[in-house]
C-alpha cells in the first residue's frame, strides 16, 4: 500500500471499544460462515458446528457462496448504476476476496467504506481488510449491531461520510442473528434515520420458505444450541424489516435471483435459500419531511406491493 493510500486509511479506535472475549472452544457464526466458503480462519468447534449444519442441508456452502454473490452484484450496482459513494457496512465477517471495499471501489475510486463489526478475529484481520483506492477511502468501527446508536454517534462515521449525502447501508447475512426479541425492525429504522434521503438500504437474509419444515427446524436447533441466536425469516417477515422504503427491481426475491450475472439463476430456490433485496429511503416523504430522522418512515407503494 503507497503511502497515498495509506493516509487514507483509519485505524480502529482500541480505546473506546467495548470488550468482546474471544472464544475458540465454542463455535461463532462468522467462523463457520468462513468455513462453508472455504477459508482458514475457524477453529474444530466451528467445524464441528459447521459439517453438522451441512448434514442437515447439504447446500450450506452453496447458500454462502450466493450470499457473497449477492452482496458483489448488489454492491457493484449501488456504485456503478444508483451513484453511490459512501457504503456502511454492518457485520463485516472475516475478509473473503473480493471484500466489499474492493467492489465499491472497482467500480468507484472515491467510494468511502466504513465496516462495523465487534469479533476479535474480524478485528486482528483488519490491517489486511483495510486497504483503499488512493482516491477512496476505508475505515473501521468495533461495534455492535444490537447497539446502533453506538454506530451512528461514532466518530468514525461522522470522520469518514458525508451525512448529507446519501449512504448505503449493507445488513448481509447479519440480521437473521438478530432474534425478535431484540428487534431487528427496529434497528434497521434507527441506522436509516441517521441517513439522508435517496440512501439505500440492502439485506442478504437466510429463509425456511424453501425447504421442508423439519430441515429449517433442525438447522436452527444446530446454530441455537450452540448460543447462536439463528432465526431464518419468511418473506413477509423479511417484507416488514422493509417499511418505508422503495423496492429496487426486481424487489425481495431469492439471493442468486437478484439481477443475476453469472448463470446462478439456475440453481434452485431450496439451494440458495436466502433472500436478497435492495430498497432505497425515499427523497420525497409523504410526510413532506425530508430531513434525517424525522418520525418513522411511511410505507410506500414499492414496498406495500413487494
Amino acid at each position: 500500500m503507497d503511502e497515498a493510500t495509506r493516509a487514507e486509511v483509519k485505524w480502529p479506535a482500541h480505546r473506546s471499544a467495548p470488550q468482546v472475549e474471544l472464544r475458540t472452544d465454542v463455535p461463532h457464526s462468522a467462523r463457520m460462515y468462513d468455513y462453508f466458503l472455504g477459508g482458514k480462519d475457524n477453529f474444530p468447534a466451528d467445524r464441528e458446528a459447521a459439517e453438522d449444519l451441512m448434514a442437515v442441508y447439504p447446500a450450506t456452502r452453496t447458500t454462502a457462496l450466493q450470499g457473497r454473490s449477492f452482496m458483489t452484484r448488489a454492491i457493484r450496482h449501488l456504485a456503478r448504476d444508483a451513484g453511490i459513494r459512501q457504503f456502511l457496512d454492518i457485520g463485516t465477517g472475516i475478509p473473503a476476496s473480493p471484500n466489499l471495499h474492493e467492489t465499491a471501489q472497482a467500480a468507484a475510486p472515491a467510494a468511502r467504506v466504513l465496516y462495523v463489526d465487534n469479533d476479535p478475529i474480524v478485528l486482528s484481520h483488519a490491517r489486511a481488510l483495510l486497504t483503499s483506492t488512493p482516491r477512496g477511502r476505508t475505515a473501521y468501527l468495533d461495534a455492535d449491531l444490537l447497539d446502533p446508536s453506538r454506530i451512528i454517534r461514532s466518530a468514525e462515521l461522522r470522520d469518514t461520510f458525508d451525512l448529507d449525502q446519501p449512504v448505503a447501508l449493507s445488513l448481509f447475512s447479519i440480521l437473521h442473528f438478530v432474534p425478535d426479541d431484540r428487534d431487528p425492525a427496529g434497528i434497521v429504522q434507527e441506522l436509516l434515520g441517521a441517513l439522508s434521503p435517496g440512501s439505500y438500504l440492502a439485506i442478504a437474509h437466510a429463509t425456511g420458505d424453501f425447504v421442508a419444515p423439519e430441515v429449517a427446524e433442525l438447522g436452527t436447533t444446530i446454530y441455537q444450541d450452540r448460543g447462536i441466536p439463528f432465526q431464518p425469516r419468511s418473506r413477509a417477515e423479511i417484507t416488514a424489516l422493509l417499511g418505508g422504503l422503495e423496492l429496487v427491481a426486481p424487489g425481495l426475491v431469492p439471493a442468486h435471483r437478484w439481477q443475476p450475472e453469472d448463470g446462478s439463476a439456475e440453481l434452485t430456490d431450496a439451494e440458495v435459500s436466502s433472500y436478497g433485496v435492495i430498497a432505497r429511503k425515499p427523497v420525497n416523504r409523504p410526510d413532506g419531511n425530508n430531513h434525517r430522522g424525522a418520525g418513522q418512515p411511511q410505507r410506500s407503494q414499492w414496498c406495500a406491493t413487494a
